[in-house]
């Protein structure tokens, strides 16, 4: 069981060498050439610390998304959301710890993996944590620690659960919200990468996603998509007349300083994909998906600050900060490409559709708080489809995953929301929204010391 599954993370690790080739000109015996600089100790080493650290990195990622959401919600509501990011975060660590890794990489056929419950470290590993130094060889051969591996991966679906929490914001109840996140990070996500990652039949077409603007971003975007419709929107924000109430941030100061976390975190999310650091040739494989990354997120931010006047009527911060993740999203699914430029397109690209993409959710009445669905879903398509321009991706299967995949994730989602509405109720009480959800939910105050005034269509 452990093997198979180290053997699915070593064929993206080799997917990752092949790739990275192109970057040196290599041929042929040019992977044993680069692996030779270190010995298989070291190697074990350095992957390992690749997998922890840039785990490490994603995780903080958690951090700039409850600061984005806490600064973009109304103040009566910024508890709530503290909460309810670290508690998601909580739920995705428990639940691909018992169950949701296992459907991803173990024993994956071309659907689905195994449902067995717990995931571990191997047995040549616990050896060796006894003192038996027999089993060090066979620790070392299989190139990083199991359980680094799990950290990494782990992280990634918490990134998925955090999308949900944004667009839902300010009306969503709790514990229904927890319920969701439960089943999305065990099941819905996990088959979604066993189809991919976990080398299922779309693995098996060609599909590429190299750090997961589909695996990860769309999924979220898919799974706030059914939310939001069966949820609803805030109470107010769309007028009778036609007139959409304007709900700006409560703290842009925070909603800034959560999406320069989320670009610093980006670095571990796509560095570490490369899934290796033990040669010259993962080094600047390495370096060049950092850099594209980078390239990609400042396309965004000044392209959605350009067309933000022309598309929202106005030069809008908070479309030039999704900007920047859009453009993060958009290059996620192949920042490995060679020619740097490439980025700054791809990344430009996905921020106007983003910025376009906020003004057509207001068109249609779909009430997203933080902009999540344009930013991961808009974005993720796209960037998924940009991995034909530069990243030998194929275009028809390309297309064939986003579909299956949105398809599986939105059918899911909005008959997994429906039972719950059904059952438990979605959404807060209007009274409870109208106080704000720190106050009805809670009890507390995230900044006591303001006096809470009644808005004006709280009022109607």
């Amino acid at each position: 069981m452990r093997t198979f599954s180290k053997d699915l993370i070593h064929h993206r690790f080799t997917t990752r060498m092949g790739k990275a080739l192109a970057v040196l000109g290599f041929l042929g015996s040019a992977t044993t050439t680069a692996h030779a600089a270190v010995d298989e100790e070291t190697l074990f080493v350095f992957n390992t610390f690749s997998f922890l650290i840039w785990g490490v990195l994603v995780m903080w990622m958690c951090a700039g998304f409850t600061m984005l959401e806490s600064g973009s919600v109304r103040t009566k509501n910024a508890s709530m959301i503290c909460l309810k990011n670290i508690g998601l975060y909580s739920i995705a660590g428990l639940a691909y710890y018992f169950l949701g890794y296992n459907l991803m990489y173990v024993d994956v056929g071309s659907v689905i993996g195994s449902f067995k419950f717990l995931y571990g470290p191997s047995g040549d590993e616990i050896a060796l944590i006894a003192g038996n130094e027999v089993s060090k060889a066979a620790v070392v051969e299989s190139g990083y620690s199991t359980m680094s591996n799990w950290f990494f991966q782990m992280v990634f679906v918490a990134t998925t659960a955090s999308i949900v929490s944004g667009a839902l914001a300010e009306r969503v109840r709790m514990w229904s919200f927890f319920l969701f996140i439960l089943v999305l990070t065990a099941i819905i996500y996990p088959i979604v990468g066993a189809w991919t990652w976990g080398e299922g039949w779309l693995s098996a077409m060609g599909f590429k996603d190299f750090a997961g603007s589909t695996i990860v971003h769309s999924t979220g975007g898919w799974a706030a998509l059914a939310g939001a419709i069966v949820v609803g929107p805030r109470f107010g924000k769309f007028r009778s007349d036609g007139t959409v109430k304007s709900t700006p941030p409560s703290n842009i100061l925070i909603v800034t300083l959560g999406v320069f976390i989320l670009w610093f975190g980006w670095f571990g999310f796509n560095g570490g994909s490369q899934l290796a650091l033990g040669s010259a040739l993962d080094a600047v494989a390495m370096s060049h998906v950092l850099v594209n990354t980078n390239l990609a997120a400042a396309a965004g931010v000044m392209t959605a600050l350009f067309v933000s006047r022309p598309i929202l009527g106005r030069l809008d911060l908070f479309a030039g900060l999704n900007g920047a993740i859009a453009g993060l999203v958009s290059i996620t699914a192949g920042p490995d490409i060679v020619d740097h430029y490439w980025s700054v397109v791809i990344g430009a690209i996905g921020a106007v559709l983003c910025t376009a993409g906020i003004k057509l959710l207001e068109k249609i009445k779909l009430d997203d708080v933080v902009g999540a669905i344009p930013a991961h879903l808009f974005a993720g398509i796209w960037g998924t489809v940009a991995v034909c321009i530069a990243g030998g991706g194929n275009l028809g299967v390309q297309l064939i995953g986003i579909v299956a995949i949105g398809a599986f994730v939105f059918v899911t989602s909005w008959v997994l929301w429906r039972v719950i509405a059904m059952t438990l109720s979605v959404r807060v009480s209007r009274q409870v929204e109208q106080l704000g959800q720190d106050v009805g939910e809670l009890g507390i105050d995230a900044y006591p010391e303001f006096v809470l005034m009644p808005e004006e269509d709280d009022e109607e």
